[in-house]
C-alpha cells in the first residue's frame, strides 16, 4: 500500500480493546471524514483505567469498539501497544486534543454544543471558547445535573441546533455511558466526553504541564486531589501482568 492510499487511521487491538494510531498531521482529514458521515460518530479519549473497565464490562467495551476514534491518553497504553504489537500509537494530552479539535472545526466555521458542568462554570467556558475560537459557532449549552424528565427537551435542543460537536463534561449522569445509551436521540455529528474539560476552560483547574504529561506523571496531581487513587497501583500491576501473559502466549487480538 503506497503513501497515497494509506489510511488516515490504523486500528490495533490492545488486550482485546481497540486503539487507534492517528498521526497529528492526519487528524484534520480524519475529523472531516467523520463530519461527512450520515450518522453520529463517537470519539473516545482512552486512559489505562478505561481500557481495564472495557475488559470487564461488555457494554462499555461495545461502546469503545463502535467508536470512530479511540485516542490513547495514557503513557502505559502506548508502552503496552509497542510491547505487544511493535507499533507506537500517538498519545494526546486530553486538553490539547480538544483544542486541536475545536481549531479544526473553527477553520470551517463548524459548530459545538456544550453539555455538562455547573451553570456558572459552563457560562464562563462558553465565553472563553467564543473568545479563543471566534469563528466556532457555539449553538447551545445545557448544564449538568439535569433530571430525566428534562432529557426530552435537551434532545430536542441538540437535534434542532445540529452541532458538529457535542462536548459532554462532568455533571452528566453516566458520562460516556450517557452518550452510548442515548445515541439514537442525538443528531449526527461528533460526540466527545471529557470529565474536567469545563473546569479547565473556566480556569478553575489547571491541566498538567507538557513536561509532566510527556513523562507520564500526571497521575501525581490526580492523587493529590484524591489520595484514594493510589490504590490504582494494584490494577496497574495487573495490567503489566496481562501484557506479559499475552506476550508469552502470543495472544492479543
Amino acid at each position: 500500500m503506497d503513501a497515497e492510499t494509506k489510511p488516515l487511521v490504523e486500528r490495533i487491538s490492545l488486550l482485546k480493546v481497540p486503539l487507534d494510531i492517528v498521526p497529528q498531521e492526519h487528524l484534520p482529514d480524519r475529523i472531516f471524514q467523520l463530519l461527512n458521515s450520515e450518522k453520529g460518530e463517537n470519539i473516545v479519549l482512552l486512559s489505562l483505567w478505561d481500557l481495564l473497565k472495557a475488559r470487564r464490562n461488555r457494554e462499555y467495551r461495545s461502546f469503545i469498539t463502535s467508536a470512530s476514534l479511540v485516542i490513547p491518553i495514557s503513557k502505559s497504553l502506548v508502552g503496552g501497544a509497542k510491547f505487544l504489537t511493535g507499533k507506537t500509537p500517538v498519545r494526546y494530552m486530553p486538553f490539547d486534543f480538544i483544542v486541536n479539535l475545536l481549531t479544526i472545526l473553527e477553520n470551517r466555521e463548524f459548530s459545538a454544543y456544550l453539555l455538562g458542568g455547573k451553570q456558572k462554570v459552563l457560562k464562563k467556558t462558553e465565553k472563553n471558547i467564543r473568545q479563543t475560537f471566534p469563528h466556532l459557532r457555539v449553538v447551545g449549552r445545557y448544564p449538568g445535573g439535569f433530571k430525566r424528565q428534562e432529557e426530552a427537551l435537551l434532545f430536542l435542543s441538540i437535534r434542532k441546533t445540529a452541532p458538529s460537536l457535542l462536548l459532554v463534561g462532568k455533571g452528566v449522569k453516566g458520562g460516556e455511558w450517557w452518550i452510548a445509551r442515548n445515541s439514537s436521540q442525538l443528531n449526527r455529528g461528533l460526540r466527545l466526553w471529557c470529565s474536567d474539560l469545563y473546569d479547565v476552560f473556566a480556569k478553575r483547574r489547571r491541566h498538567p504541564s507538557r513536561g509532566v504529561f510527556d513523562n507520564g506523571l500526571e497521575w501525581i496531581g490526580f492523587c493529590c486531589r484524591n489520595p484514594l487513587l493510589v490504590f490504582r497501583l494494584f490494577p496497574y500491576l495487573r495490567y503489566k501482568f496481562l501484557l506479559l501473559f499475552y506476550k508469552l502466549s502470543k495472544k492479543n487480538g
